[in-house]
């Protein structure tokens, strides 16, 4: 039994990982990043670091979306488009991520956060609907909790920041993040990561399979590495799960029930609907929504339904 808890952990571990490397020195936006397609026209926001967007619909009202991580706002092309058609819509690539710079810099919650809102004071954007997977939920929190009033309603999907780790699993798991535990994932390793974000895999996904091994021969793979291996470290040192009484905006969490990643299985033996349970109790104005039968991707798996909770949520 020990064993099969310490293989549970390491391949945990590997998937939490994906890709990280040695963290680089210095900026990598010289370095001519890995040709992406999204299926949608993005555009650049010459800050510091430079932030990669997808920026589409014509709606009143503003929709800001922040992928989760190892991620790209590709991975949203399966929503972007129902929602464009009552609001405008941005995805964003995270520093570190996608199109955006890889340089040397903390990707702490903070910093994103900080950094989000440099993006949207650059687009002149007042007040907006935020909406984030995964660590991008940790960040959204993180974002609603500094600028409460820059935000309209906050939408979480299989959020970061909510499942709670004391000290010594914190550091556990932050130690664990060497460039020998990660040297042996091959592409089945990767395939194995991708399709357990899934409960049910098809293979119109297998994209992702593809993008991704793509990036690990790319020249800016070391700095997107770093990014991945800082922000793991950033979403424990700054955990939001203690603060989510603050919280003041209206707010929907979505998840899987079939989730692999949340809760960490080695430490946490409960469910998904447990711990966003949980969560959603101690948020003073929160509606729960899970969705059936999908994994941790669950806004790319069950596209449809999210799209379609999502829209009911921002209708109410």
């Amino acid at each position: 039994m020990k064993r099969k808890r310490i293989l549970t952990f390491s391949l945990f571990l590997v998937m939490l990982i994906n890709f990280s490397q040695p963290a680089q020195t210095g900026k990598q936006h010289i370095i001519k990043p890995y040709k992406l397609d999204y299926g949608f026209s993005t555009q650049t926001i010459l800050t510091e670091p430079f932030i990669s967007y997808i920026d589409t619909g014509k709606g009143i009202d503003t929709i800001l979306l922040l992928h989760g991580l190892g991620s790209n706002a590709g991975f949203w092309r399966y929503n972007i488009p129902e929602l464009a058609k009552k609001y405008r819509v941005i995805a964003v690539d995270l520093p570190g991520y996608g199109k955006s710079e890889k340089g040397n810099y903390p990707y702490s919650m903070s910093f994103f956060s900080n950094e989000i809102k440099k993006f949207v004071n650059k687009l002149n954007i007042g007040r907006f609907i935020l909406i984030g997977h995964s660590m991008g939920g940790q960040i959204a929190i993180t974002f609603a909790l500094k600028y409460p009033n820059m935000v309209s309603k906050l939408i979480l999907i299989s959020p970061a920041g909510i499942e709670k780790f004391n000290k010594a699993q914190s550091n556990i798991l932050a130690n664990y993040l060497t460039v020998d535990a990660v040297k042996s994932l091959d592409e089945k390793g990767i395939e194995y990561n991708i399709k357990n974000n899934f409960y049910s895999w098809k293979s119109k996904f297998s994209w992702l399979i593809k993008e991704r091994t793509g990036l690990k021969r790319s020249d800016d793979f070391n700095g997107y590495a770093a990014a991945v291996t800082k922000s793991i470290k950033g979403m424990l040192a700054q955990p939001t799960s203690k603060k989510l009484k603050d919280l003041s905006v209206p707010t929907l969490i979505i998840f899987g029930t079939k989730d692999n990643l949340i809760p960490n299985k080695f430490f946490h033996n409960v469910k998904p609907a447990d711990i966003f349970r949980n969560g959603a109790q101690q948020i003073k104005n929160c509606k729960l929504q899970p969705v059936n039968d999908a994994g941790h991707l669950v806004y790319i798996e069950k596209s449809k339904e999210v799209n379609k909770i999502i829209l009911k949520f921002l209708n109410d």
